[in-house]
């Protein structure tokens, strides 16, 4: 689903401009998103946290006044450019951004015709009929940031213990390098369960989400070089004839294992792990032998 062309229609009276970021990140997970729209009354003042991220992640606004006092014509608009996009056939699927019911006849529609239909919207206030209408449906709950927060959290408490041991250990929270945040979503996000990424999904994950990413603005003129400097990732390479597959992992609390399975990739650590659990038990052979020559010394 990494190559599947995606509209993203957001409906912006009924989702959080906070969470762009985070959606567009969840988008990503599922294909590109080729068309990228925000449907409101933008007089409003109720809208006026999106105007910074309108511009920001390139979400082309839709106007729609409200025609009488309480009543919202936003969703007649998304649904109108929802069926027009589903005529050109230039879409592998659609992303509804809301937690409102109305868009229930709407998802089933473009499931019926041939289109993956991916919902996101608020746990509390989506209705089941509009969840069960979609494909696959992502509670906003679940992106948001917070636990990052708690992970940090629970990261500065042996820290604090640390620190009265040494008062140096601070200074590594102001160490994180820059570009640690965006691997570590790009490696959570396509990932296998051993915590191995291949580095070409890692690659592509990153540059839908930041077009402007290049490995020339970091000094090195390919990814598979560049990832080799960065202290928090793990590689292994594995050759195929003339083909080198690349894997990254992070080596966050898991640094032993890390090594490990880079050492078996590399040869030139090999020599000093490797014949270590080999000649233990070639040792434990020959203990029984010992025993046995005074036995027939005896006899």
């Amino acid at each position: 689903m990494e190559n599947r062309k995606l509209a993203v229609l957001i409906d912006a009276d009924n989702a959080q401009a906070s969470l762009t970021a985070e959606l567009l990140a969840e988008v990503a997970k599922y294909g590109t998103a080729i068309v990228k729209r925000a449907y409101g009354d933008w007089t409003t003042s109720q809208l006026k946290g999106w105007k910074e991220v309108l511009h920001k992640h390139a979400i082309h606004p839709i106007q729609q006044f409200a025609y009488t006092s309480g009543k919202n014509s936003t969703d007649s608009a998304l649904i109108i450019d929802a069926m027009d996009l589903l005529y050109t056939g230039n879409f592998d699927g659609f992303c509804l951004v809301s937690s409102d019911s109305d868009f229930t006849r709407l998802a089933t529609r473009l499931r019926e015709g041939g289109l993956t239909v991916i919902g996101i919207g608020e746990k509390s206030k989506t209705p089941r009929p509009f969840i069960a209408a979609c494909d696959k449906f992502v509670f906003t709950e679940i992106l948001r940031p917070e636990k990052a927060q708690e992970t940090t959290a629970v990261n500065d408490k042996p820290k604090t213990r640390s620190t009265r041991q040494s008062k140096s250990k601070p200074a590594v929270q102001k160490e994180i390098h820059p570009l640690q945040a965006m691997f570590t979503s790009a490696i959570d996000a396509v990932a296998r369960e051993s915590g191995w990424a291949e580095l070409s999904a890692v690659g592509s994950y990153i540059a839908k989400n930041d077009p402007s990413f290049d490995p020339r603005n970091y000094g090195h003129s390919r990814l598979s070089q560049m990832v080799k400097k960065l202290d928090f990732l793990s590689v292994q390479e594995q050759r195929n004839g003339s083909k080198l597959h690349s894997e990254i992992r992070l080596k966050e609390g898991d640094s032993s294992d890390s090594t490990s399975t880079v050492s078996s990739t590399a040869p030139a650590g090999n020599p000093a792990d490797g014949p270590s659990p080999v000649t233990a038990p070639v040792r434990k052979k020959r203990t029984p032998r010992k025993k046995t020559e005074p036995a027939a010394k005896a006899g």
